[in-house]
């Protein structure tokens, strides 16, 4: 039944002008507006939309995940923009840069974290 359905994601932000600049001009994504919203076009013909909710809280995990060929080369290109990355301690340790290097490890791609102004936590991970 849903196997020809163009399914999409969505999540929600608290300000979506701030989205837009963040989205747009930080991140460089292709933005459309809605009437109810945004709609990032992304590699593939995928579009994720992203509502406007009064009361929104952040998601406490990973929303949007932007694969990358060299994570260095991502983490040092959205640094230059203005992104902040996270830094985790324990299981999922980051380094300096914010990158938690799991490849090396057998321990999962090398991936960093970030938040959009919504807080919604974000990543480049390494292909």
């Amino acid at each position: 039944m849903l196997k020809e359905s163009k399914a999409f994601s969505s999540f929600s932000v608290d300000d979506l002008k701030t989205a837009k600049e963040f989205y747009g001009q930080k991140l460089g994504l292709e933005v459309s507006e809605t009437n109810e919203g945004l709609g990032l076009q992304v590699t593939g013909g995928g579009e994720i939309f992203i509502y406007p909710k009064a009361n929104h809280t952040p998601a406490t995990f990973t929303v949007l995940n932007f694969p990358v060929d060299d994570i260095e080369q991502a983490v040092d290109e959205l640094g230059r923009c203005g992104v902040q990355f996270e830094s985790y301690e324990g299981e999922m340790k980051t380094d300096k840069k914010g990158i938690f290097r799991g490849a090396a490890r057998g321990e999962g791609p090398n991936i960093a974290w970030f938040k959009d102004p919504a807080g919604n936590i974000l990543s480049v991970l390494e292909q």
